[in-house]
């Protein structure tokens, strides 16, 4: 390697040994072996302003093997980005830094995506460069025009998500992405083939991939590859033979640079080995020079965008779009569909609720992606008359994820972070769980990423247990920053969807029926209800005893179990519960009063009772799921396990 690129990668090199060493914890190998490609990449390739990290028509450079998170950080000190200083980079992986374990974002400047579950950071950056793609068919090349970059390792490309993401990659012919893969051959626990024998070229090729092997330390190689890379008419792999540890003076290659600190005098040595006589985080002023030009090395492109832009008579509706805010009027149409709701008092499916509240507002915000993962018409996600987006024209607004559910929520979350798309997608409830590890990094970043979760109980009837979710709210409603809405009818999915759309920093699940449900919102209000996150819908005739909650498909059961009580003479309220957040939210002086002092308190879901003790106490009633269901019609299982009004009025009288 020339002098110069050489000093500059091992300024990485003792940069990540000694933050390492330093905080006694993290992972110096994969930084130190892909310092050859990393400074390649980010000297002569990578567009980006070190002064803007904001810049929207930056490459999108992406850690998916997080673990090595001192090679973003080193990268990003060292090119000048503001915020990385070199306290920062000695504070690794301290309370309060910007040098977390592994890369957060919204939390450190410079970083795109949350990444540390090893092929999730991979999977997002499809989502990244799907978007950039359909920015640049809604707005053109001149405003959007980069490329999304992806550093991942052997365990990104071994977990299951990883295979969901190269094939969507691969359909959808995503030619501005390139995976830089860091083919070090080596593992915790030792090499690669204790454990695998995958033959990656091959795997990527077959599924549509560009592929390139290289030495990873040799800088002609790399650089001819990324030339080739950005000629490809279809998404790459570079191939990067590395060594884990490059450089280490008696541990290159070997396991132990992976998850351990190297250890003083191993350090010492390496410092002797690479030539480096400076004292640790010292950092020679050439080399900073060098770097630092490399940070300035797009200024001049990020200008031209900046006039470009402002000639641009899109101007004002791309910073729209890529703030985030919503147009000015977006919920005009819903707001007409709430009161038509009212008069009308519809009774169907809330996920049928969900797709004509989609067929209003879709064409009022410009920015949502929809999608399913093969359950288009069971989801009810698709606007009629709404163009597909794929290759080559991808100014489509519905993306066929294929039966991905992982796959999916990741890029959905790409699709997110990226800017300027706001993304929906579905599948049923049950499956909930293969999206479940990007639904968690979607609530950790804080992204408005719309989850649609269809056929959320047993009311989904004769598919049996293997489909019905049981467990599933309670699980999802576990998990911070993320909103459970469960709406009940019409009004209530209106309403739930504004509040999705209106919050861009918490993503959302919507849990939908498959079955009829009567309407239970018929009066005109003037207030969005549900963005109490629980209110009462029906008051007590007689002096309130009994006081019942509920959510969705079961609101229609509490409202009839009310009414055989008032036939008693038994006062009984309804309170709708269709987003627990949203009622954390609430001051304390409201929640107290909704949940009242009756004597009796129920809640009544087709669900298990974990969370409910909130609303009833550890002594309230819980009609509900105790257990897994069964295969039949919906209403013979709800006879089955005892979720009627006439159970739940019969409890609250033995309770009495």
């Amino acid at each position: 390697m020339p002098a110069p690129l050489k000093i500059m990668a091992d300024a990485i090199r003792v940069l990540s040994m000694d933050a390492v060493e330093r905080a006694n914890s993290g992972h110096p190998g994969m930084p130190m072996g892909m310092a050859d490609v990393a400074t390649e990449l980010w000297t002569r390739v990578l567009k980006y302003d070190a002064a803007d990290p904001a810049w929207p028509d930056r490459d999108r450079f992406v850690l998916s093997a997080g673990h090595g998170s001192m090679l973003l950080y080193s990268l990003l000190h060292l090119s000048g980005f503001k915020a990385m200083t070199l306290d920062q980079l000695k504070a690794f992986r301290q309370l309060g830094s910007l040098t977390p374990g592994h890369p957060e974002y919204g939390h450190t400047p410079g970083v795109e995506t949350t990444t540390g579950p090893l092929g999730q950071g991979f999977a997002t950056a499809v989502g990244m460069a799907i978007a950039e793609r359909h920015m640049a068919a809604r707005f053109g090349d001149d405003l959007v025009d980069h490329r999304t970059w992806v550093v991942a390792g052997d365990g990104c490309l071994m977990e299951g998500v990883s295979q969901e993401a190269i094939a969507l990659a691969g359909r959808l012919q995503l030619n501005r992405l390139t995976v830089l893969w860091d083919d070090n051959r080596i593992t915790i626990d030792g090499a690669i083939d204790l454990s695998d024998a995958t033959d990656q070229l091959a795997r990527f090729k077959a599924s549509g991939w560009a592929v390139k092997a290289i030495d990873g330390h040799d800088p002609m190689q790399i650089r001819r590859a990324f030339a080739w890379a950005t000629r490809q008419p279809k998404p790459s792999l570079i191939a990067c033979r590395t060594k884990i540890g490059r450089g280490a003076a008696t541990l290159e290659g070997h396991h132990d640079t992976h998850g351990k600190a190297l250890g003083a005098a191993e350090v010492a040595a390496t410092r002797e080995k690479l030539g480096w006589p400076y004292a640790p985080f010292e950092i020679p002023e050439e080399v900073y020079r060098l770097w630092r030009a490399a940070g300035r090395r797009g200024r001049k492109a990020h200008k031209a965008w900046q006039a470009r832009l402002a000639a641009s008579p899109a101007k004002a509706e791309f910073e729209r779009a890529v703030s985030g805010e919503l147009p000015r009027h977006a919920f005009a149409a819903v707001d007409a569909f709430i009161a038509e709701a009212e008069a009308a008092k519809p009774a169907a499916a809330t996920r049928q609720h969900s797709g004509a509240v989609l067929e209003r507002i879709f064409g009022e915000i410009p920015d949502l992606i929809g999608g399913s993962a093969d359950l288009t018409g069971s989801n009810n996600t698709y606007v009629k008359n709404t163009q597909v987006l794929d290759a080559p024209d991808y100014a489509g607004r519905y993306i066929n994820y294929g039966v991905r559910e992982h796959g999916m929520a990741a890029a959905m979350n790409g699709l997110a972070l990226h800017g300027g798309v706001i993304p929906y997608g579905g599948t049923f409830l049950v499956f909930s769980d293969y999206a479940r590890p990007a639904i968690r990094l979607a609530a950790l970043m804080g992204v408005r990423t719309v989850f649609i979760g269809t056929h959320d109980s047993i009311g989904l009837g004769e598919d049996g247990p293997t489909h019905q979710p049981v467990e599933h709210l309670a699980a999802l409603r576990a998990m911070p920053n993320l909103h459970v809405f469960r709406p009940a009818d019409a009004v209530e999915v209106a309403e739930c969807w504004k509040l999705a759309l209106e919050d861009q920093k918490t993503p959302s699940v919507m849990a939908l029926s498959r079955q009829k449900v009567p309407a239970v919102r018929t009066t005109p209000i003037g207030e969005n209800m549900s963005a109490r996150g629980a209110y009462q819908l029906a008051a007590a005739g007689h002096p309130a005893q009994v006081t019942i909650f509920a959510t969705g498909s079961e609101l229609g059961v509490a409202l009839a179990a009310r009414d055989l009580l008032e036939a008693d003479g038994i006062g009984a309220r309804v309170i709708s519960v269709p987003c627990w957040e949203h009622f954390d939210r609430q001051p304390a002086d409201y929640q107290a009063a909704l949940i009242g002092e009756t004597p009796v308190r129920v809640a009544v879901e087709a669900g298990v009772r974990m969370g409910w003790d909130r609303f009833i106490g550890a002594d309230g009633v819980f009609v509900g799921m105790h257990g897994f269901g069964a295969s039949a019609p919906d209403k013979v299982l709800y006879e089955h396990f005892g979720i009627t009004a006439e159970a739940v009025a019969a409890a609250a009288k033995a309770k009495l």
